[in-house]
C-alpha cells in the first residue's frame, strides 16, 4: 500500500494553478487558469490553428518573476513554454497541461542616444520598439510585421527590410539578461558569458529565458522610400529572372522581397487592381528620393509593371503596413526552403 505525505496528497488532489496561487501568492492577480474570465485570450496566440489548453499562466513583470515561475515549474515536475509576443508560428509560446510564462508585463523600451543603443523588454512588440527608436531616426532589423515579438524574432535570426544593409536582427544584439533552467540569473555578451552569447545567436533553443534584449541600433533617417512594384501574374518568370540578377548587385541601402499576391481591396491601391493575382516587389531603400528613382530605374524595363507605389514612408509606418493581413487568429501554416 503506498503511503503519501501530506505534500504529495495535497499534489495529487490539487490543480496546478492552485498550486500556483499559493507557491507564488504575490504574483496571484498575474496567474490564470483554467475557468478564469480572460484564460481563453491569455491562451490564444496568433495563429489560430494552435489550440493548446496550459494548466497556469503566469504574466510575469520583472526577471524575479520568472525565475521563480522556472522554480515552480520544476518543483511539479511540469513543461514551461515562454511567451514573448505570441506570434510564433509553431505554437511554441503554449502548451497543453503546463505553465506559460508570459513576458507581455516586461514591455520597457529605452534607447541610449550616444552608445546608438536600445535596451528591450522581452515581452515587447516591434512596433512598441520601432516607435521608440524612430525618435532619434535609427532602427534595428525587425521584420516586417509590428505585431511581432521581439523574443521569438530575434532567437530565431529575425529577416526584415533592412537586413541587407544591417544583417539579421541578431546580428545586432550586443547583450541578454537571461533567467537559467536552475532560476539564476546572468548577462550574455561577447565579453560575459560569451558561450551562453554564442547560444542565443544561433547555437540552438532551451537555455534560459531571455528577459531583456541589448541592440545596436542603425541611422534610417526621418523616412524610409518604400513600396511596391506590382506585374501581372503571367510575368513571374521574368520578373524573378531580373530579381535574382539585379538584388544582389545592388547597394546594400537596397532591400525588397518578392511575393506572388493577391491585391487586397485598399484604398492603399487603384480599384481596378483590386483582388487582382500579381507577382509583386515589395522595395525598401534608406536614403533620398533621388536615391530610390536612381536604384530602381531598372524596374521600368522589366516586363509591363501595374504599379510602382514607391514613396517616403516612416520606417515604423512600413514595419506596419501588412499588419491588417495578418491578423490575430488566422489559420497559418508556413514551410520554408532555400531555392536554387
Amino acid at each position: 500500500m503506498a503511503v503519501y505525505t501530506g505534500e504529495q496528497l495535497m499534489t495529487a488532489t490539487t490543480s496546478l494553478v492552485e498550486l500556483a496561487r499559493r507557491d507564488l501568492a504575490d504574483l496571484h492577480a498575474h496567474i490564470v487558469g483554467p475557468g478564469d474570465r480572460d484564460y481563453e485570450d491569455a491562451r490564444a496566440v496568433h495563429n489560430g490553428m494552435i489550440d493548446r489548453r496550459p494548466a497556469v499562466l503566469v504574466r510575469c513583470s520583472r526577471a524575479e518573476d520568472v525565475s521563480r515561475t522556472i522554480g515552480f515549474g520544476r518543483a511539479h515536475d511540469t513543461v514551461i513554454a515562454v511567451r514573448g509576443g505570441g506570434h510564433n508560428g509553431g505554437g511554441l509560446g503554449v502548451v497543453d497541461d503546463g505553465v506559460v510564462i508570459d513576458l507581455a508585463g516586461m514591455n520597457e523600451v529605452v534607447v541610449d542616444p550616444d552608445a546608438n543603443t536600445v535596451r528591450v523588454g522581452g515581452g515587447c512588440t516591434w512596433g512598441e520598439v520601432d516607435r521608440v527608436t524612430a525618435e532619434y531616426g535609427r532602427a534595428t532589423p525587425s521584420g516586417i510585421i509590428s505585431t511581432t515579438g521581439v523574443g521569438g524574432l530575434t532567437l530565431g535570426g529575425g529577416l526584415g527590410h533592412l537586413t541587407r544593409g544591417f544583417g539579421l536582427t541578431i546580428d545586432s544584439l550586443l547583450g541578454a539578461e537571461v533567467v537559467l533552467a536552475d532560476g539564476s540569473r546572468v548577462h550574455a555578451s561577447a565579453e560575459e558569458h560569451p558561450e551562453l552569447f554564442w547560444a542565443l545567436r544561433g547555437g540552438g533553443g532551451n537555455f534560459g529565458v531571455v528577459t531583456s534584449f541589448e541592440f545596436r541600433t542603425h541611422p534610417v533617417g526621418a523616412m524610409v522610400m518604400a513600396g511596391p512594384t506590382f506585374w501581372p501574374i503571367e510575368q513571374t518568370p521574368e520578373v524573378m529572372r531580373f530579381y535574382r540578377e539585379f538584388l544582389p548587385a545592388a547597394p546594400r541601402n537596397l532591400g525588397g522581397f518578392f511575393a506572388e499576391m493577391t491585391v487586397p481591396p485598399v484604398d492603399l491601391f487603384p480599384e481596378e487592381l483590386h483582388l487582382r493575382k500579381v507577382c509583386a516587389v515589395m522595395w525598401c531603400v534608406v536614403g533620398s528620393e533621388e536615391d530610390a528613382t536612381r536604384l530602381l530605374a531598372p524596374v521600368h524595363d522589366v516586363g509591363t509593371p501595374l504599379l510602382h507605389g514607391v514613396g517616403p514612408v516612416p520606417y515604423p509606418a512600413l514595419q506596419s503596413l501588412f499588419d491588417g493581413l495578418y491578423t490575430k487568429g488566422l489559420q497559418c501554416y508556413w514551410r520554408a526552403d532555400f531555392v536554387n
